[in-house]
């Protein structure tokens, strides 16, 4: 029996008595290519902490793959938005790409051959077999983001999150990022979080608008201010179809 890739149901969630998602119920069906956008403090972040199990709904429920997110954490993977290190810090883009196996890692603390193999494959896939024995901390924003993309997919990933993944990089490395990406299309189910919407506006099968609730949309919809990142009141026009 097949499951839709991520189900949700009458989701809510609140910090502190402050409520961040409000009702929210979707469907997103495996393979599809789904952009998520809207003003800062919408909460997309928030969302994609709760699909990872990271945070718990007040009221509602999540399945991920069939199972609660903590049951499918290992079946995901994530690609945060900006991720601080320590320069000094002497580990190489190999080694990053390797932390996607940790749970295969022997009782003796060593990698399988084969996974050490796979990691030279995503590194490969990435662009980046070139630069696998960098410190990660010399790596450029673009390469680095590449680099945790491999790290994700080394994972046996199914579902692939990204918390604005071309964020703080130059034009050149962001084409690069969303080639690679656009060309998983497919292959797992993706949710990415984006500020610059035109970049998926014709690629994505779906949208998904964060502003307290969400809003589910076919790239049909989205009228040309979303695609300029203007968000007005209403967000969404009486002519869209919600979830």
């Amino acid at each position: 029996m097949t499951h839709p890739a991520l189900l949700v149901q009458d989701l809510s969630f609140s910090y502190d008595r402050t409520n961040i998602l409000d009702q929210v119920s979707l469907c997103i069906q495996e393979g599809e290519f789904v952009g998520i956008f809207g003003p800062n403090g919408g909460g997309k972040t928030t969302f994609l902490r709760l699909l990872l199990g990271f945070l718990t709904p007040t009221q509602g429920s999540i399945h991920v793959l069939g199972h609660s997110p903590k049951q499918a954490r290992t079946q995901m993977g994530y690609v945060p938005q900006n991720t601080k290190t320590d320069r000094q810090f002497p580990i190489t883009a190999e080694e990053v790409v390797q932390m996607g196996s940790l749970s295969h890692v022997n009782w003796l603390g060593r990698l399988p051959r084969a996974h050490k193999e796979k990691a030279l494959f995503y590194l490969e896939k990435v662009g980046m077999i070139d630069k696998r024995h960098t410190p990660f901390g010399k790596l450029s924003g673009g390469q680095a983001q590449r680099v945790l993309i491999a790290r994700a997919l080394l994972s046996e990933t199914k579902l692939l999150l990204l918390d604005e993944p071309t964020a703080s990089i130059d034009p050149q490395a962001e084409q690069e990022i969303l080639s690679l990406l656009f060309s998983l299309k497919g292959t797992m189910t993706i949710l990415m979080v984006t500020h610059d919407l035109q970049t998926i506006l014709h690629t994505a099968e779906k949208l998904l608008c964060v502003h307290r609730t969400i809003h589910s949309l076919s790239p049909s919809q989205v009228c040309e201010h979303f695609g300029l990142g203007l968000y007005h009141s209403p967000l969404v026009n009486k002519t869209s179809t919600l979830l």
